[in-house]
């Protein structure tokens, strides 16, 4: 882009831009003649999909920022007109992050100015609370202003149709088309009021319904530490833990409250090196029977358990299969799902229980469509143990399921890691791991893809790989994405760019036969041997 071109653009948004905060940051980037910087905010926009828009807060179309937010709520806006919701209710709620209770603002006022109707939930709430609440209310939309375990510089904005389900194509295209057609921001009436903010009755509401989580009669004595992560987690979990009558969780107090520059962790994401640090020192003190985390907007939650002398992170397959397990244990109907790059096991749990089950793409806007949905889960630590109530995953209500399960494996002076066990004689030892790459330059993503695509491998680990799909082809089963599978002999790996940050990642799965408990620990030296020979050989062969 030439020089006087960029700068021109960037004093156009500057015109328009509502925001004192991005007009000055964006001034002084003209004023500096910052040419590379204002290249990089101006260079495209940024753009909105299936998870809505997600990205680093800043002046400028790739950024997040009021008017980013503006246009894309009067895309949405005008996309539910287009579907004949003239006067519908949008339900719009947000995290801690910097500029969250802003951006919904904003969307109220969009939205209202659109001649819908709208209504913000009352403070900071957990994610699974606006996608209950769409429901609930009977709106034909819902707003969440978040930008999940992202790192503090950056927000999001996820949107929810009136099923209660994240929205996926093609709505995602019409909004983003809509989007576009936005010429200005005067163009968007904004009124200063006319929307409602909501009272705690949608909270109430969502507390009710956790009850329906557990069984009547559970054990409910598992003693709990918990970290928020510096979310919004904190008091809905504690207040479903006390209707429920667990014990109140052991709180990480340095993690306990909101707080948007996530003091303690480079990453707030329970799976990043270092997060649970302090979850396992306060552990350690106390020594309860689970550890249990939720990631800034709770939707996700992380379980850790004692194991030998110290603490360890469950991986989200593992939990996924404790879940299922406890469910197919009290007598759970309906059908089972996961997303393509989750552990096979559940497939087999589901299979020897004579349950439905269904393989979708990767996240929950595809899990929680499946019909006759009983539960779904995701390796990275989402989990539907409600669609009734919730249409998504929620760190809130599988914390309960998970700490019911560890209520009465103790009545029974069992643990999770026993449980798991359990299910490794019973249907081999699947064992998982991930290769994960971030980035800076998306285009190193595009060119590790290009390289397995036209140079595949042929074996990983001394493994044949006996299928190779491309995902862009869609299967029978699925429709098409961006992505490859391998099947191996005794093994799996799916890589896919991820949706919501600059990563390239390679799910991996091993499943060792097992015999008895005693081959236990020869079983899982062998996985451990061959997911690390296939991470070295998958990252050789693409490039990365």
């Amino acid at each position: 882009m030439e020089n006087d071109a960029l700068i021109a653009q960037a004093q156009a948004w500057l015109a328009e831009d509502p925001d004192p905060d991005t007009r000055d940051e964006l001034a002084r980037l003209i004023d500096s003649g910052d040419h590379a910087e204002l290249a990089a905010r101006f260079a495209g926009t940024l753009q909105f999909g299936t998870a809505g828009l997600r990205g680093e807060l800043g002046a400028g179309p790739l950024r997040m920022n009021r008017s980013v937010v503006i246009r894309a709520a009067a895309g949405l806006a005008a996309y539910l007109k287009k579907h004949n919701h003239h006067d519908g209710l949008v339900v719009i709620g947000y995290d801690a992050r910097h500029k969250s209770q802003t951006f919904a603002e904003d969307t109220a006022a969009v939205m209202t100015g659109a001649g819908l109707r709208a209504a913000v939930l009352p403070r900071p709430l957990p994610t699974p609370v606006l996608a209950f609440a769409v429901r609930h209310l009977g709106a034909v939309a819902g707003v969440e202003v978040t930008a999940s375990h992202n790192p503090p510089r950056d927000n999001g904005y996820k949107v929810y149709l009136g099923d209660g389900s994240q929205i996926v194509p093609p709505a995602d295209a019409e909004i983003a088309a809509e989007i576009d057609a936005v010429a200005s921001l005067e163009a968007v009436p904004r009124p200063t009021t006319g929307w409602e903010t909501l009272d705690d009755t949608v909270l109430d509401a969502y507390l009710t319904r956790t009850d329906a989580v557990l069984s009547k009669d559970s054990s409910r004595t598992a003693r709990t530490v918990y970290t928020a992560m510096h979310g919004v987690g904190k008091d809905v979990l504690l207040a479903a833990f006390a209707r429920a009558g667990f014990p109140a969780p052991d709180l990480v107090t340095e993690q306990a409250e909101p707080d948007p520059d996530f003091p303690t962790v480079a990453f707030p994401n329970p799976e990043e090196p270092g997060a649970m640090d302090l979850a396992f020192a306060k552990a350690r003190e106390t020594n309860p029977d689970l550890v249990i985390a939720n990631d800034p907007d709770a939707d996700r939650c992380a379980a850790a358990v004692k194991d030998g002398g110290d603490w360890r992170m469950l991986r989200g397959d593992e939990v996924g299969a404790l879940l299922a397990a406890h469910l197919v244990r009290r007598g759970a109907t309906g059908t089972f799902a996961e997303s393509i790059v989750s552990s096979s096991l559940l497939g087999r749990i589901a299979e020897k229980a004579g349950l439905p089950y269904e393989e979708t793409l990767t996240g929950f806007k595809w899990i929680a469509r499946v019909d006759g949905l009983r539960y779904g889960y995701e390796e990275a630590l989402g989990y539907c143990v409600d669609p009734d109530g919730v249409r998504d995953k929620d760190g809130i209500t599988a914390a309960l399921l998970l700490t019911e399960l560890a209520s009465e494996l103790k009545s029974e002076n069992r643990t999770l890691l026993d449980l798991l066990d359990d299910l490794a004689v019973e249907h081999g030892l699947h064992a998982t791991d991930q290769l994960s790459v971030r980035v800076k330059d998306l285009g190193l993503i595009a060119a590790a893809m290009r390289r397995l695509r036209e140079q595949p491998p042929t074996e990983l680990a001394g493994l044949r790989i006996t299928k190779a799909e491309d995902l862009t082809e869609g299967t029978d089963k699925l429709p098409p994405t961006d992505g490859l599978r391998y099947t191996l002999d005794g093994a799996r790996v799916v890589v896919r760019p991820s949706g919501t940050e600059p990563k390239l990642k390679c799910y991996l799965e091993v499943v060792v036969p097992v015999a008895t408990k005693t081959d236990l620990p020869e079983a899982r030296t062998k996985a451990t041997t061959l997911l690390t020979t296939i991470k070295q050989d998958l990252s050789e062969a693409a490039g990365i």
